[in-house]
């Protein structure tokens, strides 16, 4: 069984926790590690080199040897599960990969903690790298 693909994400926003079970709800063979950032000893002790701060920007995704954050990491998900690989090939597409797709992302990103209280999710995470509901990538 190939090495699997760990992500790197926020366990306290709802957007990343829906984009872990829609994705996970495919990955029957376990392609995925979901590893939460604020599990800081266990990401510490075995991502030493990543910064908490950069990870409460926007997701790292680890696979091939490889750091994927933001958009490519997200895309790289959807490479990992079979299921998604229609996604993911349109995710590849010039106009998404390269421009729309790392926009959206971004804006999505830098705003998630406004999204979750629009969700009614409460935000509890004093250090969570975010000011004014605007998350820094």
């Amino acid at each position: 069984m190939p090495t699997p693909v760990v992500a790197l994400y926020d366990g306290q926003c709802v957007i990343c926790n829906t984009s872990r079970r829609l994705i996970g709800a495919f990955d029957k063979a376990g392609r995925v590690e979901w590893l939460d950032l604020h599990q800081r000893e266990e990401v510490k002790e075995r991502f030493p080199d990543l910064n908490h701060a950069a990870m409460m920007g926007e997701i790292h995704v680890v696979a091939d040897g490889k750091l994927y954050r933001g958009f490519k990491g997200s895309r790289r998900l959807f490479r990992a599960v079979p299921l998604w690989w229609p996604v993911y090939a349109l995710l590849r597409l010039p106009v998404i990969g390269d421009w729309l797709g790392p926009w959206v992302y971004k804006l999505i990103a830098r705003n998630r903690y406004t999204i979750n209280r629009w969700a009614g999710a409460p935000v509890t995470e004093p250090d969570m790298g975010c000011d004014d509901g605007v998350c820094k990538l």
